[in-house]
C-alpha cells in the first residue's frame, strides 16, 4: 500500500493576524505603563528624600540661643470658649509676642519656625513650620493651631503620612503612654504623654479645641495610609 505524506501548512488568518497585533500592543502599552510608573515611584522617593534633606537642614539651622524675629501681626485664635480657671493665663499669652525663626536653606529658600519635635519611640526629629500650607507640608510639620509652643492651651501640629519612615509615617503607630518631646525657641522642652488616639473625617477639627482645663497639651495630626481619613494623637503634659 502507497502511504501519501501529508504536510499540513499553517495558515494566517486575519483574525490571527489582528490578535497577534492587539497582544502585541498590549504588551507594549503594558511595558510602558510600568516603565512610567516604576519612574513615578523613584522620582516621588527622589523627592521625599529631598524634603527630608531640607527639613534636617532648617533643624541644624535652628539656634535656641539666638534672639528670634518678633511678629507684631499674628493674630491666635482659639475655637471654643477658654475655661474660667485658665483665662488669666490665656490672657497673658495673648499680650506675649509671637516669636518666629526664619531659617534659610543651601538653595535659598526661608522658612519660619517655631519650634523642634521629638518622639524618641520613633527616633524621630523635626522642626516646626510656623504656617501650614500644601508646599510647607511637603519640607516639615507645620504648627496647624493652638497658642505658641508649651503654653497653656492645645498646639497641634500636622505632618504628611508617606507611608514609609519619613515625617509623620509612624504616628498611627503610637501607643498610649508614649512620649512626645516639644522644644520652644527659647530651648525650653516639656514632654508630653500620649493618652488618647483615634481616627476622624478630614473635616472634623474637634481635635484642635482649645478646652484643656489649663493644661499643657500637643496634638499629632496625620493621614490614615489610604489618606480617607486623618489619625488624631493626643498628649499632656506630664
Amino acid at each position: 500500500m502507497n502511504q501519501i505524506l501529508v504536510t499540513q501548512k499553517l495558515y494566517v488568518t486575519p483574525e490571527l493576524k489582528k490578535k497577534k497585533k492587539f497582544y502585541k500592543v498590549h504588551f507594549i502599552s503594558s511595558l510602558f505603563l510600568i516603565a512610567i510608573l516604576v519612574i513615578a515611584y523613584l522620582y516621588g522617593a527622589y523627592d521625599r528624600n529631598k524634603s527630608e534633606a531640607v527639613s534636617q537642614q532648617v533643624l541644624s539651622g535652628i539656634n535656641l540661643d539666638d534672639d528670634t524675629t518678633v511678629n507684631d501681626d499674628v493674630l491666635v485664635a482659639y475655637l471654643d470658649r477658654v475655661p474660667e480657671n485658665s483665662r488669666e493665663e490665656q490672657q497673658e499669652d495673648k499680650k506675649s509676642k509671637t516669636k518666629n525663626q526664619v531659617i534659610t536653606t543651601e538653595d535659598g529658600s526661608s522658612y519660619s519656625t517655631v519650634a523642634t519635635v521629638n518622639i524618641p519611640k520613633l527616633s524621630l526629629s523635626y522642626p516646626v513650620l510656623s504656617e501650614t500650607s500644601d508646599e510647607l507640608l511637603k519640607i516639615s510639620p507645620c504648627k496647624f493651631w493652638g497658642p505658641e509652643p508649651n503654653e497653656v492651651g492645645n498646639f497641634c501640629i500636622v505632618g504628611h503620612n508617606y507611608r514609609n519612615s519619613k515625617f509623620f509615617s509612624k504616628v498611627p503607630s503610637l501607643e498610649m503612654g508614649d512620649t512626645v518631646k516639644l522644644t520652644d525657641l527659647s530651648g525650653r522642652t516639656i514632654t508630653y504623654k500620649i493618652y488618647d488616639k483615634y481616627t476622624v473625617d478630614p473635616t472634623d477639627v474637634k481635635c484642635t479645641s482649645q478646652l484643656t482645663s489649663g493644661k499643657k497639651e500637643v496634638t499629632l495630626i496625620t493621614c490614615t495610609n489610604d489618606s480617607k481619613q486623618r489619625v488624631v494623637v493626643k498628649a499632656t503634659q506630664i
